[in-house]
């Protein structure tokens, strides 16, 4: 018996095990949630329905209102064997109803759960993975599967049954005829009902009505009839949800988002709606906009700017006594414009008026009225000008004016339009007698748009331009007061080549900055003077500073070839003599090859003055120069050995010349004004306009080429003599180019270490 028992346990693999959970609903429970669970692995191949009598490992976790005695004791090993023997011939036979039906009812009759569960396994399994098995339309197989259902307390799951074996009877109709076993019998014990009612419906009845389930009020027939006709057809179909289980993780991480979501909506509402009401501002607050502090600025710190001052001493007058003005009829302007480059003092012009005038002044950019939220950029201009109001005098000043008003147009969304016109509101919206003077800089009043300088608004327009010579050596004068200089020393030489900088007075200003202050002029170099342990600033260090502001700093300590380097003094030589000897040409002053900041080289030249025009000879003289180091570079090497250094010299000579040609009419194209972003120029107007700028290229080139070329020898020993000293002057390259000698850098060195022993 024992050997047979193992026999029938490796009769077969285990087949997977498929589940169906049913819920305990009513007769129109309309959800069935299928799901498919692989067998757990075993060392042991057996019968599955062995392995399911003589195992607990099944759970169906679905509870019942039904209750029935479950019996306690296993089936004796005979019944199993022949369970057993009966259920390999199923399973070879699958198609065969008889035996089907045979393994069924010896299952049924052990009267044992696992016996049950069996024959629920196997007859879902059939319908789940062969639907067109003649099992499904014997109606037999079918009552012992919903008696299995019943005895293992799932009554609620027969309706869900019936309907499923239904649906599959109707997309798999049935032979002709059905061939059952002889132990394959009709249900006798179903009582007639209603021709409406289906097959399984009948059967499910029977299996229900005999098992007890018949309620005390009313017939359990009527109810099952009125129930099954209700649902099901076409007109009321029953909806089947398939609900997949989703992991923890997954509802987590769609509860965080949706949560972030909601969260950050409601903090932007939240936050507009505290900016729009003021709520969050209850209580002793600082006020947004508050009279700027600090060092009290008068006319007497600005230099450079004259004419600006002049201009400016009205609003002055006005702000000290505004009666004077009112009682004879006179109208100030209500807003000064002033324009100007970066960096020459509009600021500090503005804050000279009301350090001249006694009054507060209230400082905002044109960027501060921009926000995110629409409506704050007004808002904010509105707090503004309500806190000058409550002054009895003030002045308003706005820097980068052209941020906040610039040209409008109609394309624009009506919300950047909103800070624009509350400003324009709010210079017409006060008098002449409250004293508030708004003041604007902007580097583009091109860009403004035109009701900010109609008559009543911005109406004063001041020029603020860079300082001529005389404004320099003012500015420079100011500034030297505290720096040690030697008396009598010409220090206005070294004003005049200040013709570039720009007049801003802040102290802070990085001095290394391109638009840098003339106060870091000679802060730099008194720095300079202090590393050399001099006693005084002189002249070199004033040269050595705005070396080191224009150009950057000296790079003594990078390597570089001695090739190249001859290489860039040749190149710089070439400007040098052409230069020296092209009529027009500015006045030479130093030239270098020691490398500064970004360039390997430079040659640098002094003007006699401020220029305030330019000839045609002067512009062509600035042509051949800028050539003069690329043709040193070919006649000495060769035009297949010309480098790339020359880019910023060819790139200076075509914007040059196309300017020659499109703006000041020197070409044969005449006196003529050409906007080379017109798209409306010809195709013959842009290739004489190529034509005549490569021309004057060109021509340049050779004037070069002819000069040079004439005095090679002059080349050579000022290359050698950059190569040996990497700096000189105007009066030291003259020298060198006649053969005439210099200080070595020997001697240079032993001056110095002399000089600083001395002190020491």
């Amino acid at each position: 018996m024992t050997s047979l028992f193992l026999a029938a346990c490796r009769a077969r693999p285990p087949p997977p095990t498929l589940l169906f959970s049913r819920s305990l609903s009513s007769l129109q429970a309309s959800r069935l949630r299928v799901s498919f669970r692989p067998p757990p692995p075993t060392s042991v191949s057996s019968s599955p329905t062995l392995r399911v009598l003589f195992s607990q490992s099944r759970h169906i976790s679905i509870g019942s209102v039904f209750s029935r005695s479950k019996p306690t004791s296993a089936p004796s090993p005979h019944v199993v064997v022949e369970i057993s023997k009966l259920e390999a011939e199923a399973d070879i036979n699958r198609h065969d109803v008889g035996k089907q039906i045979t393994l069924f009812q010896a299952l049924v009759s052990t009267n044992f759960k696992q016996s049950y569960e069996v024959v629920i396994s196997r007859w879902e399994k059939m319908c789940e993975f062969d639907p067109t098995s003649p099992l499904l339309h014997s109606s037999e197989a079918f009552r012992l599967y919903l008696i299995c259902l019943v005895n293992t307390a799932q009554p609620g799951s027969v309706f869900p049954a019936i309907r499923r074996r239904d649906a599959l009877l109707a997309a798999n109709p049935a032979p002709t005829t059905v061939t059952e076993s002889n132990n394959a019998s009709p249900s006798e014990t179903s009582q007639p009902l209603p021709a409406t009612l289906s097959e399984s419906q009948i059967i499910g009845q029977s299996v229900l009505a005999g098992a007890g389930q018949a309620g005390a009020n009313g017939s359990f027939s009527h109810r099952l009839s009125t129930a099954l006709e209700s649902r099901g057809g076409p007109v009321d179909p029953i909806p089947v949800v398939i609900q997949q289980n989703k992991s923890w993780g997954q509802s987590l991480v769609r509860y965080v988002l949706g949560l972030l979501v909601g969260s950050f909506f409601f903090l932007v509402i939240l936050s507009v709606f505290f900016e729009n009401t003021g709520l969050m501002k209850v209580g002793p607050t600082k006020a947004q906009y508050e009279p700027t502090e600090g060092n009290l600025v008068k006319f007497g710190d600005v230099h450079g700017v004259d004419e600006a001052k002049e201009e400016l001493q009205d609003v002055v007058e006005f702000l000290k006594d505004p009666s004077a003005f009112a009682s004879l009829g006179g109208k100030l302007t209500k807003g000064v414009l002033l324009t100007g480059p970066p960096g020459t003092g509009k600021t500090m012009l503005a804050r000279a008026v009301a350090g001249e005038a006694g009054v507060p002044f209230f400082f905002a950019s044109g960027s501060d009225f921009e926000e995110m939220f629409v409506g704050v950029g007004a808002k904010r201009v509105r707090e503004l000008f309500a806190a000058a109001r409550k002054k009895d005098r003030a002045i308003i000043f706005i820097d980068e004016l052209d941020a906040v008003g610039g040209k409008r147009s109609s394309r624009d969304q009506q919300y950047m339009k909103q800070t624009l016109n509350q400003l324009l509101v709010e210079m017409d919206g006060f008098q002449q007698a409250e004293g508030i003077i708004v003041i604007a800089a902007t580097n583009f009043p091109e860009s403004l748009d035109q009701a900010l300088v109609r008559p009543g608004r911005f109406d004063r327009i001041i020029a603020v331009p860079l300082p001529d010579i005389r404004g320099r050596a003012q500015i420079l004068q100011h500034h030297m007061k505290g720096v040690i200089t030697a008396k009598g020393k010409p220090f206005l030489h070294s004003m005049s080549t200040l013709k570039y900088s720009r007049g801003a007075l802040r102290a802070s200003l990085v001095p290394t900055c391109r638009i840098w202050s003339s106060k870091g002029f000679p802060v730099q170099a008194a720095i300079q003077a202090a590393k050399e342990h001099a006693s005084e600033v002189a002249l070199k260090h004033l040269e050595w500073a705005k070396d080191r502001i224009l150009m950057g700093a000296e790079g003594k300590s990078r390597f570089i070839d001695p090739k190249n380097k001859l290489a860039t003094a040749y190149h710089e030589g070439g400007h040098a003599l052409v230069a020296l000897y092209t009529e027009g040409a500015m006045p030479l002053h130093k030239v270098t090859c020691l490398p500064r900041g970004h360039a390997l080289g430079y040659t640098s030249f002094l003007p006699e003055g401020d220029q305030t025009s330019v000839s045609l000879k002067e512009y062509l003289a600035r042509i051949d120069v800028s050539m003069g180091g690329r043709v040193a570079e070919e006649l000495i090497y060769g035009s297949e050995h010309v480098t790339s250094g020359a880019s910023s010299d060819i790139m200076a000579a075509t914007s040059t010349a196309r300017r020659m040609v499109t703006n000041w009419g020197f070409s044969k194209l005449g006196p003529v004004y050409y906007d080379i972003r017109d798209g409306n120029l010809s195709s013959r107007i842009k290739d004489t306009i190529e034509e005549e700028v490569t021309s004057l290229i060109l021509a340049g080139q050779s004037r070069a080429t002819t000069i040079l070329s004439s005095r090679i020898e002059e080349l050579h020993r000022l290359a050698h003599a950059l190569v040996e000293h990497e700096t000189l002057d105007s009066d030291e390259v003259k020298r060198v180019i006649k053969g005439e000698p210099i200080r070595s850098i020997t001697q240079v060195l032993e001056d110095d270490l002399s000089q600083s022993t001395a002190k020491d």
